[in-house]
């Protein structure tokens, strides 16, 4: 941008795009952690952890925010997983997902903001059934990390 005055407005008058989100991946002795969801869209099914990019908050930032949030966990991005930007991975609209592989911390796995549960699950167990399109980025995952 030319300078500040221009800073946050689309340069593009009445463009509209997918909405930003983020997703984690935390894996710890041989479990995933995953929310189960306590709203629509895909209340009750089970997720990844993650949701929407405030307005000024980096997207590494929004990962670590919306798992502590939703999990009460503590975990740094260790590495970029991939975006998934399918435009119909959610019914609310088309949002493109930045998901990142993170390194957990600390703390208890318990389900807080818009999730019912947070259970640590064994990625070798899963439901086959999930939310968005979360079992094929876990799918993804295995398949990046043999």
């Amino acid at each position: 941008m030319a300078n500040n005055e221009s800073a946050g407005r689309d340069a593009r008058p009445g463009h509209r795009g997918p909405r930003l989100t983020v997703d984690a991946i935390v894996v710890r002795d041989g479990k995933i952690l995953l929310v189960k969801r306590g709203r629509p869209p895909f209340e009750g099914s089970y997720a990844l952890p993650g949701g929407f990019v405030e307005d000024g908050e980096t997207v590494e930032a929004a990962a670590a925010r919306e798992l502590m949030e939703e999990t009460e966990i503590v975990a740094v991005v260790e590495r970029l997983h991939g975006v998934y930007s399918e435009p119909g991975r959610d019914p609310r609209g088309h949002t493109a997902s930045v998901v990142f592989v993170m390194r957990y911390g600390h703390g208890e796995a318990k389900g807080g903001d818009d999730a019912a549960a947070a259970e640590w699950l064994p990625l070798d167990k899963l439901p086959t059934e999930m939310a968005f399109d979360h079992a094929r980025i876990i799918d993804d995952f295995r398949s990046s990390s043999c």
